[in-house]
């Protein structure tokens, strides 16, 4: 197992929920997928536990330094894309030396405007497309917020639901959202009752297929609200499944 490597200085009980969230996704992608990563640790951690996969492709909007240890390694190939294939697709980096150094005049990246690279019909050409995208709330209904807290701006929108409308178009495509299921060292639940007063929806609930946590994998596409909720609750953390389950029973999402 390749050892775990952030910069951000992470507690042992965040470490450990990163390596089960890794192991979570790491089992929906299968050898030969097409992978888009969103910002933020979660994705840029995945991609440090994919080295027993073969012939993998890129298509994303961004990415960063942990791409490169699996195009050297030949991990990362692009053999299997059906859309530019053998090239790593992408709009920016954000990146240390490194990864500047390493894409310098070399053919193997090609970057293209946001219009083409996010466009959902363009990122549904690639054949099992699995976009990985994280979240800052998502409600128990499956609503997922993860652009603002509340109405403070945390970030843009970025390209998350271009790609997770994208990969659900493509044959055998995977749209993940997933993070870790608490905030503030482990104070706050990031699966809530309902988003925050103003809290924008990036990711309708109509679109959301995974969301993982390191509790486990809900696949909520096409359920009814009843399974969508028992789905979110047992994948929250335990310290709050039974306010989460209160809460669906006083307005009868569940009975």
């Amino acid at each position: 197992m390749p050892e775990f490597r952030h910069s951000k200085n992470i507690t042992k009980e965040e470490k450990s929920a990163y390596e089960k969230i890794r192991r979570n996704i790491a089992g929906l992608i299968d050898n030969g997928a097409t992978l888009q990563m969103g910002i933020g640790i979660l994705p840029d951690v995945v991609l440090q536990f994919l080295t027993n996969k073969r012939d993998l492709g890129v298509h994303t909007e961004m990415f960063s330094d942990n791409l490169i240890d699996l195009i050297k390694s030949g991990i990362i190939n692009g053999e299997k894309k059906t859309l530019l294939p053998r090239k790593v697709v992408s709009s920016f980096i954000l990146g240390t030396k490194k990864v500047f150094d390493y894409l310098n005049d070399n053919p193997v990246f090609e970057f293209r405007p946001t219009k083409f690279v996010n466009d959902p019909f363009t990122i549904s050409r690639n054949d099992n497309m699995v976009s990985i995208n994280s979240a800052l709330e998502v409600d128990i209904t499956g609503q997922v917020c993860a652009d603002s807290i509340g109405t403070n701006n945390y970030s843009g929108i970025g390209g998350q639901l271009d790609f997770i409308r994208g990969s659900a178009k493509s044959k055998n495509g995977k749209p993940i959202i997933a993070f870790t299921s608490t905030a503030k060292v482990g104070t706050v639940s990031k699966i809530v009752p309902f988003l925050k007063q103003g809290a924008g929806v990036t990711t309708t609930r109509a679109d959301v297929h995974y969301i993982i946590t390191e509790y486990g994998i809900a696949s909520l596409y096409g359920k009814s609200i009843r399974k969508r909720v028992r789905s979110l609750i047992a994948i929250a953390h335990p310290d709050f499944r039974g306010k989460l389950e209160k809460y669906a029973f006083e307005v009868k999402y569940i009975k």
